[in-house]
């Protein structure tokens, strides 16, 4: 693994400290950036009637004010998103007992659509600050994390959990604390992973902000400015040219934060590779070579730099280890591990019980069947679409990660389509399926995967980015090619890294289902047999108790899924590929 001797502050001499011609180009574009973030961040703090009184206009001139407020709610979300992963995924992977609750939540939340609650949450956060736009945006924010969060804790868990055994031997030898382990190991390995994995999910983003910008509170709506009300009145008003100029705005944003956020987060992540030649091939990015030539910026963050050098090495979290780790199970912690599963399942059953007695008022056993036969159906188009995607993506995603400059030419477009919102491809799949008599039931399936296929790309982007050189080499020298290259050198090296893109992917399957098994356009109406379909139709009829059993077996389903195959594979990939 390359030394990340860039996190450490270096001592810059007060006559190098002088500003150069890279000064000059650095300052004018992050301070540009800022500028916009702190107006777009003013009117976030104003007063609800502000919004009410200023309705969405579909003037174009008006995208480039939406795109920056936007932009923020993304960042903001992505920030949350940033925090909920290093404590979620790092308390899953080092605690058995919390990871027995944590992964199946998590399962469930990645699954089961979350804007069903966001009626909920909109209340919470407008009684926080009432009258104020504040609390409108955070329950937009809100929406968005629940977007962006579940595939950065899963990324970040594999990582923590196939962290090679050399790094972790060399860990232990130098007795690092907790603290330094984890920020000098843990995190640095898992790091490529976890910015295409942010980069997926600020693309699968947008798909929620065209939901998330438009809040409901009781019978009075809110119209948040951004892109996504831009989208969503464009669409009431079936204006299509507004919707070009909305496609138009996000992508030149999409391209905007590629260049000056993810393409230089791809480049320092390079950094973090576990291996012990240097990579022919590395990635490049203009802007971070701006910005490390830039003398005075660097003499303005060496502050900064100091700071981190500072909590990297505070006494008080970098207590050495007294002695080796104990690894014998001891007699007390079987009893506390025992104690700690039988209250799991208690409280499980609790729940269950609840369920059940909510349900049992108004269904019987006939409804759970058929509800049973439909989750089966929706499974079985899952299993079968995610096949499909990993034929597809699998081998595209290793050409594009072996290849940095492919990489660099291919991530804007990437990220351009996996930010499509996939829901205004579904009037033309209507007008297909009616125009040529096609079978909804197998047609309709395809809809399922149109946004969710791009985790597995992505994820497969960074197994591949982050393998090993030395090993690409030795397979090379070793006159190893073909089918025999795939089975014995980069499938098992990218395994881990596609099992969580493949998890992820099937959640949003699930998830997807239930607007992609019943379409609509105009007075036409199509529907798939299955658990989608069925939740999408009760929802409508506010049917409390079928939805309610619609959503508790989507989340058996699941759970059972993801137990049966996915947590085995993961134990597979622990065992079998990590790069030791």
């Amino acid at each position: 693994m390359h030394a990340p001797v860039h996190l450490h502050a270096t001592t810059i001499p007060a006559k190098l400290a002088a500003p150069n011609r890279w000064d000059l180009l650095a300052f004018p574009l992050i301070f540009a950036v800022l500028v916009l973030l702190a107006v777009g961040a003013k009117g976030t703090f104003g007063s609800l009637e502000a919004v009410k009184a200023g309705p969405i206009s579909l003037d174009p001139a008006m995208l480039p004010g939406y795109a920056v407020r936007t932009v923020l709610r993304m960042l903001a979300a992505m920030a949350a998103s940033l925090l909920f992963t290093l404590t979620y995924g790092t308390l899953a992977a080092k605690s058995k007992r919390a990871e027995l609750i944590l992964i199946p939540i998590l399962d469930v939340l990645q699954s089961v659509p979350i804007l069903g609650y966001i009626s909920f949450t909109v209340v919470f956060f407008m009684n926080l600050f009432p009258g104020r736009v504040l609390g409108a945006e955070l329950a937009s924010i809100f929406a968005v994390f629940t977007s962006q969060a579940w595939n950065m804790a899963f990324s970040f868990y594999q990582s923590l959990r196939t962290v090679p055994l050399d790094l972790d031997e060399a860990s232990r030898a130098f007795r690092f604390s907790s603290w330094q382990r984890f920020w000098r190991v843990e995190a640095p390995f898992a790091v490529p992973g976890l910015v295409w994995n942010m980069m997926m999910s600020m693309s699968g983003g947008w798909f929620f902000v065209v939901a998330s910008e438009a809040i409901s509170v009781g019978d009075e709506q809110i119209a948040l400015p951004g892109i996504g009300s831009y989208v969503a009145l464009a669409i009431e008003r079936q204006d299509l040219g507004a919707i070009g100029w909305a496609l138009l705005a996000m992508t030149l944003v999409i391209l905007l934060y590629d260049q000056l956020m993810f393409r230089p987060l791809v480049v320092w992540a390079d950094h973090f590779r576990s291996e012990q030649a240097a990579a022919q091939s590395l990635p490049h990015s203009w802007f971070l070579t701006v910005v490390h030539r830039a003398r005075f910026l660097h003499a303005l963050g060496r502050p900064l730099g100091l700071a981190a050098q500072w909590t990297l090495r505070a006494p008080i979290l970098n207590k050495a280890v007294p002695g080796p780790m104990i690894t014998e199970t001891t007699t007390r912690s079987r009893v506390v591990d025992g104690l700690w599963y039988v209250g799991v399942i208690l409280a499980a059953l609790f729940a269950a019980s609840i369920i059940i007695r909510y349900i049992a008022t108004e269904l019987n056993w006939s409804d759970v069947l058929t509800v049973l036969r439909l989750g089966a159906y929706t499974l079985l188009r899952v299993a079968v679409l995610i096949a499909l995607a990993s034929i597809i993506w699998v081998p595209i995603g290793v050409m594009i990660g072996l290849r940095p400059k492919l990489a660099e030419a291919i991530q804007p477009l990437a990220q351009f389509l996996a930010a499509f919102p996939a829901n205004l491809l579904f009037p033309f799949a209507v007008i297909t399926i009616v125009r040529f008599d096609l079978n909804p039931d197998i047609w309709l399936s395809l809809l399922m995967i149109l946004g969710t296929q791009w985790y597995i790309l992505f994820n497969v982007i960074a197994g591949a980015t982050a393998y090993p050189t030395d090993f690409l080499e030795a397979a090379s020298n070793f006159q190893i090619h073909g089918w025999k290259w795939w089975r014995n050198v980069i499938l098992p090296g990218i395994f881990p890294y596609y099992v969580t893109g493949a998890l992820t992917a099937s959640g949003g399957a699930w998830n997807a289902s239930i607007v992609a098994e019943s379409v609509s356009w105009g007075q036409t109406h199509l529907t798939a047999q299955g658990l989608g379909s069925y939740i999408a139709e009760m929802t409508t009829k506010a049917d409390y108790p079928r939805i309610v059993l619609g959503i508790a077996v989507m989340s058996l389903y699941v759970i059972f899924f993801n137990r049966v195959l996915w947590r085995r594979l993961y134990r597979y990939g622990e065992r079998h590929s990590r790069l030791d």
